[in-house]
């Protein structure tokens, strides 16, 4: 591969690399590489394994080898056993019917190497267009970049630094504001955070709007923050070590990253005793179905999944069509549902 000027993050082989590799003219190496005749045994051996060497990848669209549209889109995703993730691919699948495409659903495990293997594969299967949750803000970056010289790529819920593809999704900044406000009119003081590791960008989005907008809440003051993954282990790892920290005297609030982390809390402190709202109140973000159904039900940042499934196809489509232009970046915003885990039941 290619390398940056900078050295750090690989360019995708073009055909002018593979050419130059293998010693021959650009269209010696076109003509192999597309299957035409007229170039000698020696330079097809030469623009092969140069082509090996270089894990080169042809632009489909740019070469027109596409000999007819597929209706296929690709949606890669890091873990379909995230319910947030498995509500987001069903709006994804209705909003792709509605606009006569099918799905390839891949699920990368939140791994860089499995991302980049799915990635590839669909490309390699003739998607026309891809739809992506990255695992890494930056590691997720070259693989993106190989695919990108193939097809449209929409970016949701995460996304790459410096990578220029469209993004949608949900402003997390006015959900954690929303949370934030509703706690201080609650008459709490000191509020927690705990969320997912600033490796993904909403992580790092959350984290970043917590900081920033508790200060302007007032009466609000930043109590523990824990960062660790989206996930119910997490969460639970998290209400201990609180439990302990606080020796007893807990903060009068958790502000929760995602539902799945506010699961875990809540199941935390309700096997060790702990009332909720009575002792803590606690809020999620997602607005997942099983906020509603866990005990207390849940307080949440409920995600317009719908809209941000319609407004990922409309821009795929778009590019799909020939659509060109800069990036476009699309925060749609969120609401919060106020249930038993951060609210006192009104008695008359």
């Amino acid at each position: 591969m290619a390398m940056t000027e900078m050295g750090s993050i690989p360019e995708p082989a073009r055909l002018r690399d593979v050419a130059a590799a293998a010693g021959v003219s650009l269209s010696t190496a076109s003509r192999v590489l597309s299957g035409a005749d007229g170039a000698s045994p020696r330079a097809v051996a030469a623009v092969l394994a140069a082509a090996k060497r270089l894990d080169y990848r042809p632009n489909l669209l740019a070469r027109g080898l596409r000999g007819r549209a597929t209706g296929l889109a690709g949606i890669v995703i890091p873990g379909i056993g995230n319910p947030f993730f498995a509500e987001l691919v069903e709006a994804l699948e209705s909003a792709l019917r509605d606009a006569n495409l099918d799905m390839i659903l891949a699920d990368s495990r939140g791994d860089v190497s499995d991302e980049a293997r799915r990635l590839q594969t669909l490309v390699d299967r003739q998607v026309e267009g891809l739809i992506l949750i990255p695992t890494d803000h930056h590691a997720s970056a070259p693989a993106l970049r190989r695919a990108g010289l193939s097809v449209p790529i929409i970016q949701i819920d995460r996304q790459v630094d410096g990578f220029p593809a469209d993004y949608v999704g949900v402003d997390n900044a006015l959900g954690i504001r929303l949370a934030l406000e509703h706690l201080a009119a609650q008459g709490c003081r000191s509020v927690a955070f705990l969320s997912d590791e600033t490796s993904s960008s909403t992580g790092r989005s959350r984290l970043d709007a917590f900081r920033l907008t508790l200060p302007r809440v007032a009466g609000l003051t930043e109590g523990p923050v824990l960062l660790g993954s989206f996930s119910i282990d997490f969460g639970r790892e998290a209400a201990r070590a609180l439990a302990v920290a606080g020796a007893g005297e807990l903060p009068d609030a958790i502000v929760c990253g995602s539902d799945l982390i506010a699961l875990g809390v809540v199941r935390e402190f309700g096997q060790s005793g702990i009332a909720m709202p009575e002792d803590v109140r606690v809020t999620g973000f997602d607005g997942i179905l099983f906020s509603e159904l866990c005990d207390p039900p849940l307080t949440t940042v409920r995600q317009p999944i719908q809209a941000i499934a319609a407004e990922s196809v409309r821009l795929l489509r778009s590019r799909m069509q020939g659509g060109t232009g800069a990036s476009r970046r699309s925060e749609i915003a969120p609401s919060l549902v106020v249930r038993r885990s951060s609210r006192l039941a009104v008695t008359c």
